[in-house]
């Protein structure tokens, strides 16, 4: 209660009254107990001033006002706990039957859903009871229960459908009777997906109607000229034909025009919700797009104005740079292949990333996201990519024809990377594998951008041509240089009629002539010449300035190891770019030109005129030159690399053909063949050689050598050796050291020969000293020659068994003592080694006693005894009685 209402209260009556309030007042929630208290000592204090009066100084207080209001108050309080007390009670029991009334409702409410359930459970049983054992009527009400919901469903379905077949009719009829299409208009405007589907849909569905029942509309004309409807003609706006039967509308068109809108509508919508980011709104788009003309047209517009293909399109058209350098290098093939075009790389590393974040986006804006991730992809490799790899390689090809190889090569590489990375991305797939359809189309479009490069054999043609242009330019002065040796070793009267030096400018002209064909580009040509050692036509004013040496026509293993680099390079080249179905064959092609150029083209044109050179010696009128063989040495290095890059390189990658690999070891071996039989004939030629100098060196020897006059003894007796032992131990000498120097040291040919040597000079030298009467002091220059023969002999590497003890060798030694030895010695040794009669019975029992087992017919290291006798027959004292007797015993 408030001051001015007590206030109130004590002016209407002469006494005053105690406060009034209610519990209304205490329970408010701006009840607060110091501001009551405070109310009730003001009403007090109020009080009495008023029945006072004004005040006269400082008045004592009187506390009976304030008594009195808070035993009134107090009296009123009690009074209002009272009443509440009363209220509590009711409330009190009036919830205690609510409790009740609430648990009686809980337990009838469980009673029902006890019942419910059971119920329930009845009813499941029922239906599940077809196989139980007596369920006959449950099962069928099971049964019953699930043909209805079968019913329910189908009619369901009826239902949809006549409903919309009845609006697809008044569609149809909208549009056949009023040329309108209102229904359709205010389904796709509704904005909902679920509408713009089923109105494209129900466009179909029209379309077709109308292809039935209008046939008219969809005549050649499209019903828009007067022949196209009957008894009518076309309306102004060509949707309508007035006839005698009123209007008919051209239904074709304006379903179509429908379908135009629709379309342009949700292409537009697609555009702006991807320039928004609005991938739900794009996935909606597409999905109605979808249905409509299988999303070709969202597709379409996805790709088409990709920023990609745009930026792209104002690149396409810019010309391949590059450093010059580099395009050199590339076509110098004997410089390292550098990696691909940078302009192609930048376009290769710009795919890889787009096509990467392209893929998230596809896979979140479209529902058939695969497939556009195909289409995508296909614009890119059939558009950016391939564009630009024909720029490349037509670069690269007017360049040189190794530089389109290479570049080839290193395209083929750098965009098979790209697919191996964006298969392991996973592309929609990511960071899962990517799909298999996916990776199908990767393959293709990879396989696709080249296959024009490799249809038929045009890869390996392209090869084998630029590797025989290649050797074609090693092996020009080589070539040059034999040809010059072949013409001119045909006749003398040719060889008068054209000099040499017509024969080189006759070469030089024509290979120039080919290489300035408009096939052949400048770089090239220069290449070309470069590896032919020679300089520009430009630099050169006359074909006779090209010098030609000896070294030009001589084999060299530094130029055959090019040749099998550049082979290797091929090789390596083809296993990367060709279709390995086809590699044997391409082996085989290789294997052939390799076996043209430098089995017959380089090994064994040098076998043919190192024999040419062999066969000229001949003659014998000079002392021989054997500057031609150190050539079939290095011969033979080139013939075994070239046998071992075929061994190891060429068959093994043909073994997928067995046909094609025996062709190749069939045509490999047909060459070995052939080069081992030419180096054999001039292995033969230089024992035939060497052995018919040493004879005409003997034939030389001087009857006076081994039958010095009585005066000369002295002075011939300080000679070490005969002018002709000297001239054949040097010329021996220098045979030699030539066949070590030319010959491969490791194996047996270079014994064999020098075997063959030694052994024919051995059998020289014996029938050479049948020849000559010998005296005293020529039997001591007899066994200094036989010394220095057999010493030369036996220091060269031939058979053990030849030079050894009691070898081939040591007849020499035997024979020259024969000539010194006196017959005193001579018959004790005759005696004490044995004889052999040689098919002559021998009256002397000695001669008899003395044969051995194992050398019947031999004396003397290996001599019959006809040959010691024609040795000792020729001593000038042979007609001595001592001598004589000495012969009578062999």
């Amino acid at each position: 209660m408030s001051s001015s209402q007590l206030s109130a209260a004590s002016r209407s009556s002469v006494f005053p009254q105690g406060p009034s309030f209610t519990l209304e007042d205490f329970s408010s929630r701006d009840f607060i107990v110091k501001e009551f208290i405070e109310a009730l000592s003001d009403s007090a204090i109020c009080n009495r001033r008023s029945t006072i009066g004004p005040a006269t100084g400082n008045q004592p207080f009187d506390p009976k006002p304030l008594i009195r209001t808070f035993e009134h108050a107090q009296r009123r309080l009690g009074e209002l706990s009272g009443d509440l007390e009363i209220r509590e009670n009711e409330l009190s029991a009036a919830v205690r039957r609510a409790e009740a009334q609430h648990s009686q409702n809980l337990n009838t409410l469980g009673k029902k859903l006890k019942q419910a359930i059971e119920s329930f459970q009845q009813l499941d049983t029922s239906l599940h009871s077809t196989g139980l054992p007596g369920g006959d009527y449950n099962g069928a009400m099971g049964n019953m229960a699930v043909e209805t919901g079968r019913k329910l469903e189908e009619l369901d379905r009826q239902r949809r459908r006549a409903l919309d077949a009845h609006f697809l009719l008044e569609c149809w009829d909208g549009v056949s009777n009023r040329g309108e299409i209102t229904l359709l208009e205010n389904l796709r405007r509704s904005g909902s997906g679920e509408a713009k589907v089923r109105s494209a849909q129900i466009a179909r569905q029209l379309l077709r109607i109308s292809q039935r029942l209008d046939s008219k509309s969809w005549s050649e004309s499209g019903g828009r000229n007067n022949g196209s409807y009957k008894n009518g003609s076309a309306s102004p706006n060509g949707n309508a034909v007035d006839g005698n039967s009123g209007f008919r509308f051209n239904t074709r068109e304006i379903i179509e025009k429908f379908s135009e809108t629709l379309e342009k509508d949700l292409l537009k919508q697609f555009d702006d919700f991807y320039r928004k980011a609005n991938f739900e709104g794009m996935k909606d788009c597409a999905t109605v797009l979808q249905d409509f003309n299988s999303g070709a047209s969202v597709v379409a517009l996805f790709v088409n104005q990709h920023q990609f293909f745009i930026d792209r399109s104002q690149l396409v058209t810019e010309e391949v740079g590059g450093d010059p350098e580099s395009w050199d290098k590339l076509a110098d093939p004997d410089a390292e292949p550098l990696k691909v075009e940078p302009s192609l790389q930048s376009l290769i590393d710009e795919v890889r990333v787009v096509v990467q974040e392209e893929s998230a986006i596809i896979k979140r804006a479209f529902p058939y996201y695969e497939q556009v991730l195909g289409k995508f992809l296909q614009r890119v490799f059939q558009q950016s990519i391939q564009q630009r790899l024909e720029m490349v390689l037509e670069k690269a090809n007017s360049v040189s024809s190794l530089a389109f190889l290479r570049s080839l090569q290193s395209s083929r590489s750098s965009v098979s990377t790209l697919v191996d990375e964006l298969k392991a991305h996973g592309l929609t797939e990511h960071p899962d594998a990517i799909s298999s359809q996916t990776s199908l189309v990767l393959d293709q479009q990879l396989e696709d951008l080249f296959v024009p490069y490799f249809v038929g054999s045009s890869y390996i043609e392209r090869e084998k041509k630029t590797l025989e242009e290649l050797y074609t330019s090693l092996l020009f002065k080589f070539a040059t240089f034999h040809s010059r040796r072949k013409k001119a070793a045909t006749t003398f009267i040719s060889s008068l009629s054209k000099s040499s030096s017509e024969l080189l400018a006759s070469a030089r002209e024509a290979y120039m002539s080919r290489l300035e064909s408009s096939e052949v580009s400048h770089t090239q040509k220069r290449v070309l010449l470069q590896v032919a050692d020679l300089k520009e036509s430009n630099d050169v004013p006359k074909p006779n300035d090209v010098k030609f040496t000896e070294e030009d026509g001589q084999p060299s293993v530094a130029y055959a190891k090019r040749m099998l680099k550049w082979l290797a390079e091929a090789v390596g080249r083809g296993l990367e770019l060709s279709v390995n179905s086809e590699t044997p064959k391409d082996m085989l092609a290789l294997l052939n030109l390799l076996l043209f150029a430098m089995g017959e083209g380089y090994i064994e044109v040098c076998l043919d005129a190192a024999l040419e050179a062999a066969v000229a010696q001949e003659s014998g009128k000079a002392e021989p030159d054997f500057a031609y063989l150190p050539a079939v040495r290095v011969s033979i290095s080139i013939a075994n690399l070239m046998v071992m890059c075929i061994n190891t390189l060429l068959i093994p990658l043909a073994a997928a053909s067995v046909t094609v690999r025996r062709e190749m070891e069939k045509k490999t071996n047909l060459t070995i063949v052939r080069i081992e039989e030419k180096i054999n004939t001039i292995e033969q030629k230089f024992i035939d050689i060497t052995l018919m100098w040493v004879n005409k060196l003997l034939a030389g020897q001087k009857k006076n050598d081994f039958r010095p006059k009585e005066g000369d003894s002295t002075a011939w007796l300080e000679k070490l050796q005969t002018p002709t032992c000297a001239s054949i131990c040097a010329f021996l000498t220098r045979a030699h050291n030539i066949a070590v120097m030319s010959l491969p040291s490791g194996g047996a040919n270079l014994r064999q020969v020098l075997t063959e040597i030694a052994l024919g000079t051995r059998a020289s030298l014996l029938e050479h000293f049948k020849r000559f009467v010998v005296n005293g002091p020529g039997g001591l220059m007899v066994t200094k020659d036989m010394t220095q023969y057999a010493d030369i002999l036996k220091s060269w590497d031939i058979d053990e068994q030849i030079k050894g003890p009691s070898g081939a060798m040591d007849v020499l030694l035997e024979v020259g003592s024969l000539f010194v030895i006196g017959p005193e010695a001579l018959r004790e040794r005759v005696y004490g080694t044995g004889s052999s009669s040689g098919g002559r019975s021998g009256n002397n029992a000695a001669t008899t006693s003395g044969r051995g087992a194992g050398g019947a017919g031999h004396v003397e290291a290996g001599l019959t005894a006809q040959e010691v006798r024609a040795y000792v027959f020729r001593r000038e004292d042979s007609n001595t009685t001592a001598m004589q007797h000495v012969l009578n015993v062999l």
